[in-house]
C-alpha cells in the first residue's frame, strides 16, 4: 500500500514536472517579435570569464544586443554585478564590448549592482528614468519570457529577442528556469518574500 501511495506520488511529480518544463518551452517560442517602436534596450548580464572574456551565452546576448542597435540606435542599458569568480562586473565587460563595436559611450547606461533579473529591471528603471516605458529585453531565449514578465511587473511595457545557448545547455537551463518561474509564482502571489 505504502509502495503504491509512494510510487503515484513520483508519478504525479513527473507529470507536474514535465508540464512545468512544457510551459517554459511555450512561453519561449510566444513571444511576439518587436515591433522597433522601443526607447531602450535592456540586456540582462551572465557569466565573465575569468580572463575577462565573455561566456558564450553572455556572447551571444552582446551580438543580438549590438544587432538590435544597429537596426534602432537607443540607448543600452547593461546589466549585472561582478560575481565571486568574475574579474570585472558584467555591465563593465557588456560595456566593453559595445564600445568596441562601436556603439557610443553616451549610449550606454550600466548597472553594476544588481545580482537577479528583478534586480536588472528595477536599477535599469532607475537609470532610464519614469519617461521611458517601452523597452527592448535582450537575454537568452529560455529566459525571455520571465525576464518580461519581471518587466512589466516593474512598470515597464516590454517587448523581447531571445539570444539561442548551446544544446548540450538546453536541459539544465530550462529545468532551472522551470524552477525560477514557481519561484517567480510564489512571490508574485505573496506566498514567498521577494
Amino acid at each position: 500500500m505504502l509502495l503504491r501511495v509512494l510510487l503515484r506520488l513520483a508519478l504525479l511529480g513527473f507529470v507536474l514536472w514535465t508540464a512545468l518544463v512544457a510551459f517554459v518551452c511555450v512561453k519561449e517560442y510566444t513571444v511576439p517579435k518587436p515591433d522597433g517602436t522601443t526607447q531602450a534596450i535592456i540586456v540582462l548580464g551572465a557569466q565573465v570569464k575569468p580572463d575577462g572574456t565573455l561566456s558564450l551565452q553572455l556572447q551571444y546576448r552582446m551580438e543580438l544586443a549590438l544587432e538590435q542597435y544597429r537596426a534602432h540606435p537607443q540607448v543600452i542599458v547593461v546589466c549585472g554585478a561582478q560575481g565571486g569568480n568574475e574579474p570585472m562586473t558584467e555591465a563593465q565587460a557588456m560595456h566593453d564590448y559595445l564600445v568596441s563595436n562601436g556603439v557610443p559611450e553616451g549610449d550606454i547606461l550600466m548597472d553594476d549592482t544588481s545580482f537577479n533579473t528583478r534586480q536588472n529591471l528595477t536599477n535599469a528603471q532607475k537609470l532610464l528614468g519614469d519617461d521611458v516605458k517601452k523597452v527592448l529585453i535582450v537575454t537568452s531565449n529560455y529566459h525571455l519570457p520571465r525576464a518580461m514578465a519581471l518587466a512589466r511587473d516593474t512598470g515597464f511595457e516590454p517587448q523581447g529577442v531571445g539570444a539561442p545557448i548551446k544544446l548540450i545547455y538546453w536541459p539544465k537551463n530550462h529545468y532551472r528556469e522551470a524552477l525560477a518561474w514557481v519561484k517567480y509564482l510564489l512571490q508574485k502571489w505573496s506566498i514567498l518574500p521577494y
